[in-house]
């Protein structure tokens, strides 16, 4: 099964996430098929704490990949980003 999930980047008390869509039995931080996107919950100011490509998520959606729960969170945060942008 074809998941959407986070990975864990950055250092000790500064994770940074990279959104991959992964074989489910691999690791967390493991092999993946495609990064389509990055959260940074330590975002300041100008920075970006979210970035998405919503075209590859409905893609992978489409053949059946599924998002995790906080994915989930996170696809629902960016699309009101887009809104108010």
């Amino acid at each position: 099964m074809v998941v959407i999930r986070l990975s864990r980047g950055g250092s000790k008390a500064r994770p940074f996430y990279n959104i991959v869509v992964a074989d489910k039995r691999v690791r967390r931080d493991g092999r993946f098929i495609e990064r389509i996107g990055y959260y940074n919950p330590n975002a300041r100011g100008a920075e970006q704490g979210l970035q998405l490509s919503h075209d590859r998520l409905s893609y992978w959606q489409g053949v059946g990949a599924q998002a995790s729960e906080t994915v989930q969170r996170l696809i629902k945060q960016s699309a009101k980003q887009q809104v108010a942008a």
